[in-house]
């Protein structure tokens, strides 16, 4: 099971969320990466999409995971994903290429916005910050 995650909001080593603290003890962060895409505000968090234009992307962090099978089961938890459920949730976790700070491309694990972004605010920069409401 691949071992990395790229995480871009409230799991974010800056973002100080009690989850995120969690992720940071069971797992190594591997620095600065980006993912193609768009950023949202959904509420006081945001949800990444895919598409966009070709040099639009979603500033987050990759993580190394210590026990994927068992971060994973927790994650999916913490962002809305049932064991067993099918579509329909706020969002989906997907194997996805991401770019390290390094120039590195590696395969990552990120959880997608699956709600329609019609009315909600981009985030241009592609960075969720700490505090942004």
């Amino acid at each position: 099971m691949n071992p990395h995650l790229f995480v871009y909001g409230s799991l974010l080593s800056a973002a100080r969320h009690p989850m995120g603290e969690r992720l940071a003890r069971e797992a190594h962060c591997l620095g600065d990466a980006t993912l193609k895409g768009r950023l949202y505000r959904i509420s006081w968090y945001p949800g990444a999409v895919e598409g966009g234009r070709g040099d639009e992307r979603v500033h987050g962090e990759v993580y190394r995971l210590h026990n994927a099978a068992r971060a994973l089961q927790w994650l999916d938890a913490y962002e809305g994903l049932a064991a067993g459920a099918g579509p329909g949730g706020e969002y989906a976790r997907r194997e996805r290429p991401v770019l390290l700070a390094s120039g590195a491309a590696i395969a990552a694990w990120v959880y997608l916005y699956c709600g329609d972004v019609g009315g909600l605010a981009r985030v241009p920069s592609g960075r969720w910050l700490p505090g942004l409401r």
